[in-house]
């Protein structure tokens, strides 16, 4: 499996991007945020899908420079369009937004439309949590979702994060896992899946991959998931004016824009107590919760964001692993676009 450190891998996709036309400092900003998933071991979020984002744009379905626009910004609400751009641009321009805007009222709601692929919410809900804010950050995605008691799909893995000062970070698809997962499955040839992730195009649940790659995933918890990824839809769609449901394309489709809506909530700590006081308290329930005797089979209890932050921890030292399924799509997406694929070495593990 190839190893790459965290530099080589950001000069190299930063290359890719511009090589399709993206600016300098939208190519930094998208990068930043696919490098961050990989060192957290979230690669279903990170350089695999730099090869769609390039498909993307090489087919001018994607606008590489558009900064997009604030439509309207009435007390703690801003609504933005994000007129097609890549989606970690305009992420991260709501975010400075949400920030701003908790500053000075306490509480900010950030909903963006016409957006793109943003890679992990976790990314964006940082951002907030870096202000001493609580940030929630929502998107809808594209239908690969039955409805609980449908068969065919109308709803997106439309995940929800929570990123706050104190060791905890939910970061959850509204699906039994994130779609990257099976994409990741798929691209690297492995032949099953477990079972409870997928159905196949009929709505039969299915372990076989590529069933799984051309069919639907599987709501989290059944009816609650579904709920919860209208919840999402509703937050983000419906409220924000931008399309819904079937309406939506995706990144590995060609043909049609992805037009995913996206909102970010922010919530100023400080106004409640000092951002200090509430940190100790968030160590303090995390404590209680690590404290609890374990069950059977298990050695320890963990909380949202514990293997995350240790498996980061373990690639910024010894670099970032790819898939060879994966390096060579980033191989090929490379070529498409004259970038020459930097020599690498082996991971030992």
């Amino acid at each position: 499996m190839p190893l790459i450190s965290v530099s080589e891998l950001t000069h190299f996709a930063e290359s890719i991007l511009m090589g399709a036309g993206v600016p300098s400092d939208k190519a930094e900003v998208t990068v930043a945020c696919l490098i961050a998933s990989n060192l957290r071991g979230v690669d279903s979020h990170g350089m695999q899908l730099l090869p769609f984002y390039v498909d993307q744009l090489l087919a001018g379905e994607m606008d590489a420079k558009t900064d997009g626009r604030v439509i309207s910004e009435s007390g703690s609400c801003l609504l933005f369009d994000g007129q097609n751009g890549i989606g970690q641009w305009v992420a991260d321009i709501c975010c400075r937004h949400a920030v701003r805007i908790a500053r000075e009222s306490g509480v900010a709601l950030v909903v963006a439309r016409e957006s793109n692929h943003f890679g992990a919410a976790a990314w964006w809900a940082q951002k907030m949590r870096a202000a001493g804010q609580i940030g929630i950050v929502m998107c809808n995605a594209s239908p690969i979702v039955p409805p609980w008691q449908g068969r065919e799909g109308r709803l997106g893995t439309n995940p929800i994060c929570v990123a706050l000062p104190g060791p905890w970070l939910l970061d959850m698809a509204t699906t039994t896992v994130a779609a990257g997962k099976i994409f990741k499955a798929f691209i690297n040839g492995k032949p099953e899946i477990p079972a409870g992730w997928a159905f196949d195009s009929q709505g039969v649940p299915t372990t076989d991959t590529q069933a799984a790659y051309k069919g639907m995933l599987m709501p989290l918890g059944g009816y609650k998931g579904s709920g919860l990824a209208m919840m999402v839809e509703i937050l983000c769609a419906v409220l924000g004016g931008g399309a819904m449901s079937t309406e939506l394309g995706g990144i590995r489709y060609r043909g049609k824009r992805v037009r995913a809506s996206q909102t970010f909530l922010a919530i100023d700590i400080a106004r409640f107590m000092p951002v200090e006081e509430f940190t100790e308290r968030v160590e303090k329930l995390v404590g209680i919760m690590k404290s609890t005797p374990t069950a059977p089979g298990y050695d320890e209890v963990l909380v949202a964001g514990d293997p995350e932050w240790r498996i980061e921890a373990e690639r910024r030292q010894n670099g970032i692993p790819i898939d060879e399924g994966n390096w060579q799509s980033l191989a090929k997406a490379a070529e498409r676009v004259g970038v020459a694929a930097p020599r690498i070495g082996e991971a030992t593990a």
